[in-house]
Order: structure tokens, then sequence, then C-alpha cells
């Protein structure tokens, strides 16, 4: 009986184990600062994101997959384990660098699921030499 006991408790642990794993993971970029100053459309972000996101080799291919919100100057994507968070950089990169924006901000985690788009530190202080002047 002590037996069958112990490998029922073990099958239990096992299974939640494997639901943790199964659960949707949640990926944010937050976008504050630059659109906050004007160089960066979050609405331009968000379409860029949904029509080039590809799940399953398949570029606007979101449905059930991945769910992507824009809030106020933040883009959460959600998608299943599928997805890696490096996926997501890669994807805020490309259109950094199509607005010709990315000489002057880069992308930093901040998190295990988060991103934050932060101005380059030699520009603030080319800015700022540029103001004493």
């Amino acid at each position: 009986m002590k037996q069958k006991d112990l490998c029922f408790s073990s099958t239990i642990e096992f299974l939640q184990k494997n639901q943790k794993k199964n659960a949707p993971v949640k990926f944010s970029v937050d976008c504050s600062k630059p659109a906050v100053d004007g160089i960066f459309d979050t609405a331009a972000f968000e379409k860029f994101v949904h029509d080039r996101f590809k799940v399953d080799g398949k570029a606007n291919n979101l449905s059930g997959v991945a769910i992507i919100r824009n809030g106020n100057t933040l883009t959460i994507t959600t998608a299943p384990n599928t997805m890696a968070k490096r996926y997501l950089k890669y994807l805020t990169k490309k259109y950094l660098k199509k607005t010709s924006v990315l000489d002057y901000v880069r992308v930093i985690a901040t998190s295990k699921s988060a991103y934050e788009i932060k101005y380059r530190a030699n520009n603030v202080e080319e800015e700022a030499e540029e103001d004493e002047e």
C-alpha cells in the first residue's frame, strides 16, 4: 500500500511539473522612453510585429498561438513555450533599423521576460556636449 501511495504522489508531482512547462509565457517590450520623446511609434511597432511574427514558419499566423496587445506605451506578446525571447528582440531591432532609430537606442533585457528600449549612452553625452557649445 505504501509503495502504491509513493508511486501515485510521484506521478502527481510529474504532472504538475509538466503543466508548468506548457503554460503560456509572456514577453514584453517597454518602449516608453523613446515613445514619450516622439521618436518611436508604438502602434506602428505593434503592426510591424503582428505582420512579421512567424508561427510554424508562416508569417501572420497568430490564431490561438500568440496574442499581441498594445498598451499605452508597452507591447506585450503572449505565446506558448515554442517562442524564444530572443525572437522578440530580433523583431524589435529589425523595426528599429527600418525606422532608422537603431543608431540612437538599444534593446536591453530588464528581466527574464522583459526588454526595454533605452537610449545609447554615447548619444546622450554627444547631445549634452552640443548643448554646452
